[in-house]
Formats: structure tokens, C-alpha cells, sequence
């Protein structure tokens, strides 16, 4: 199964985390990689892969991003990774079993949030779609983040992957704000009625820090982490702090 997948990654100065990703992938014949224009070590990170293909593009959305990305592929199979994504051996290892010859057009992937470099006993993080077929699939934009359809049947993997993400909180709070205006725009455009529960909670501002700090150290067992699951609950508290700050600058700016 792995000779007939096409490793698909985005970049824009990842030089922190691509290695840790690249390691988990010797195994893939081609690697696609679209990058934003890095201007850190990110690119020669890459060049000293043989087998990795690089296409810059000017970074207009991730979901336009992955499908740039998708037409450079030319296998039956996509694995489409973050630059802070590492697969773990036995997720490998259950890839490479799948049948070839298979009605399913998809499979998804449950992922262990790290902190500097420790799995944590839960996240937020959802089963994300991971491996699938390039013919069947396309992307769409959903608020910052973007979403794979793929027609036809899907599966759920057993294996994990570890979202490692070792860039400075610097860059992580520049990329929190940065989607939290563009949820803020997503959130008060909906009708309260098309919205999530969750969504729902997030749009009134003030509960919202609050049950995420609850959720994460009692509910997900971040409190048993010790020191790593304090600090991904308040990243957490913060990310919905800005949101809440987002969503009133919008507010008032409507009025």
C-alpha cells in the first residue's frame, strides 16, 4: 500500500518541525511539498530529501493550498500531513497492511496533541482524514481551518498521529490571532441555528475560556499531565480569549 501513496505537506517556515516529519516518511518513493514562500532554513530542509518535490505558491487558503497541491500528485493515493505531524510506527505499519484493491476512498486518523514533545492523554483535536484517494477528493475552506471531501466510503484508522508543533509561542500567537479573525467572521455570519453547540457557547465570549480550561484539565485528564497539560490548557483559554476579543472588535465595528 505505501508504494502507491503520495505524501502531501504545506510549509511556511516550518525549520522547527519538518525534520521530525520527513524522518516518519523515508519510506514514500515522492513527496509533495507546497510551500508559502519560506524565508527560514525550512527550504533546505526539504532540498536534502531526494525524494521531496517542491512548488511554491502564494498562500491565498489552505483548502486553495491542498488543492494546488493535489494536482502535482499523481498517485491513487494522498497522505496529506501538517508540517508538524509525525506518524507514529504503528500507524505506518497499519497503512502499509490495507488491502490495495479496496471500495474505501478514505481513511481518518486520531491524533495525540504533544507538548515539547510529550503525548498528552487528550485534546480537542478531532479524527482528521488523512489518507485518501486523489481522484475522489477536493477541499473546502471552513472558517481558518480547511476540510477534504471525499465521495464514497470511509474508515477509521487504529494508529495515532503526534501533533508536534515546537515553533515559539510568538508564532503560535501570531497564528491564533490570525484565526480567530477569520472565525469571528465565520461565527457571527452564521445563523445562531446552523451553529454548534460549541459554536454557540463560543459566540456569547465569556463562558467559553472557562469550560475550555474545565474540559481540558478534568474532562481530557490534561490535569494528570502535570506542567504539559496546564500549558496546552491555557494555550486553549488563550486561543478563545483572543476569539472573544475578535468577536467584539467585529461586533462594534458592525455598528
Amino acid at each position: 500500500m505505501l508504494e502507491e501513496i503520495t505524501p502531501l505537506i504545506l510549509t511556511y517556515n516550518e525549520a522547527p518541525n519538518i525534520n521530525r516529519t520527513l524522518q516518519c516518511l523515508t519510506w514514500a518513493k515522492k513527496i509533495i511539498v507546497i510551500d508559502s514562500y519560506s524565508t527560514d532554513e525550512t527550504l533546505k530542509i526539504l532540498y536534502s530529501y531526494p525524494q521531496i518535490k517542491v512548488f511554491q505558491n502564494k498562500f491565498d487558503s489552505f483548502a486553495s493550498q491542498c488543492n494546488y497541491g493535489l494536482g502535482k500528485i499523481s498517485s491513487e493515493w494522498v497522505l496529506s500531513l501538517d508540517s508538524d505531524y509525525v506518524l507514529t510506527d504503528a500507524l505506518i505499519h497499519e497503512i502499509n497492511a490495507l488491502k490495495a484493491e479496496t471500495d474505501t476512498n478514505s481513511y481518518s486518523v486520531s491524533f495525540k496533541y504533544c507538548v515539547f514533545g510529550k503525548p498528552l492523554r487528550g485534546t480537542l483535536l478531532p479524527p482528521r482524514t488523512v489518507l485518501y484517494k486523489q481522484e475522489k477528493a477536493i477541499y473546502k475552506d471552513d472558517g481558518h481551518a480547511h476540510r477534504v471531501w471525499v465521495n464514497g466510503n470511509s474508515k477509521m484508522l487504529s494508529g495515532y498521529i503526534h501533533h508536534d508543533d515546537r515553533k515559539p509561542l510568538s508564532r503560535w500567537l501570531w497564528a491564533q490571532d490570525s484565526y480567530m479573525v477569520i472565525e469571528a467572521k465565520k461565527l457571527l455570519a452564521t445563523p445562531t441555528s446552523e451553529l454548534s453547540l460549541g459554536d454557540r457557547i463560543r459566540k456569547q465570549k465569556i463562558l467559553a475560556p472557562l469550560i475550555i480550561l474545565i474540559y481540558c484539565l478534568i474532562l481530557k485528564g490534561g490535569i494528570l499531565d502535570g506542567w504539559h497539560g496546564w500549558y496546552y490548557a491555557l494555550q486553549r483559554v488563550l486561543a478563545e480569549i483572543l476569539l472573544a476579543i475578535r468577536l467584539i472588535e467585529a461586533e462594534k465595528l458592525q455598528n
